[in-house]
């Protein structure tokens, strides 16, 4: 867009879905677009189809936190700053695993990777004209909590309580991030809907094939879904906090963004991180 300047984009989870149409529709904006994800396969095809010198692929596990903090080491040595970081990752897990940190999977990369990569990128972010982070999880639904006696869910684990309570966390993240004065960088909880996007990433067969039919019929289009947050990345919301439901403002009132959960949340991840020597 000749009437918008280039921006410095990061996307995690972005070799796929959505992630992957706003990394493609960001270069062709003339953006400069890190895209980091798991898989170097899809990564490489990713460059190949884009063919563009502008889109970097950067491979990591990010259910790590030694991986979350190289990433972060990587981007700070090699950007001035960032205009904007958006986050997709997430990997539904059928059973319960646990990460090399001891952390329940689907709790380590849907959540914390996402509050990881947001607060200690934030330096780099807040040296940007208009930052904006932008969080794609399932900001409106009030189903799911935190289970605060046991956020690791190792007594009860199933993958939708896992997905819910993390999809929860993820709202009282953006609360929390929101809440920190000293961020110019403006925060987004996005939830696009049921969109044509990322059964190809499920691990079980049937429910694979499951949500492709379903999305034939009733799912959003990839690039309806995306529309927003490219737009956001050029003119992020005015407001601190911004939720979006499927196109809708979401009252910030909503018992699943309370601040007080938030920073309960916050002070808990803080002292996790604090016991794995981050």
């Amino acid at each position: 867009m000749p009437d918008q300047p280039s921006k410095t984009v990061i996307i995690s989870g972005g070799t796929t879905g959505m992630g992957r149409a706003v990394a493609l529709e960001r270069l062709a904006r003339g953006d400069r677009v890190t895209v980091i994800g798991s898989s170097e396969a899809r990564g490489r095809a990713l460059l190949d189809q884009a063919a563009n010198p502008n889109l970097r692929f950067l491979r990591a596990d990010l259910s790590s936190i030694a991986e979350v903090e190289r990433v972060v080491a990587h981007l700070s040595e090699r950007n001035q700053a960032i205009d904007a970081l958006a986050l997709f990752a997430n990997r539904i897990m059928p059973e319960r695993t646990e990460t090399p940190d001891g952390l329940e999977y689907t709790f380590a990369l849907y959540y914390l990777s996402r509050h990881l990569l947001g607060h200690r990128l934030r330096p780099i972010l807040d040296a940007a004209p208009d930052p904006v982070i932008i969080n794609v999880a399932g900001v409106g639904n009030t189903s799911g909590r935190i289970f605060w006696d046991d956020p690791q869910l190792t007594r009860r684990y199933g993958q939708v309580r896992a997905q819910l309570q993390a999809g929860r966390a993820n709202d009282l993240l953006g609360v929390a991030f929101a809440g920190r004065v000293e961020s110019r960088a403006r925060y987004v909880l996005y939830h696009p809907g049921f969109t044509r996007s990322g059964a190809d990433a499920h691990p079980n067969p049937l429910a694979r094939n499951t949500i492709k039919l379903l999305a034939r019929f009733f799912a959003r289009p990839v690039a309806d879904a995306v529309r927003p947050i490219v737009e956001w990345i050029d003119r992020p919301p005015g407001a601190p906090l911004s939720a979006i439901d499927r196109g809708k403002p979401v009252d910030l009132a909503l018992k699943t963004l309370n601040p007080d959960d938030a920073a309960r949340l916050a002070a808990y991840t803080e002292d996790l991180l604090r016991s794995r020597g981050h």
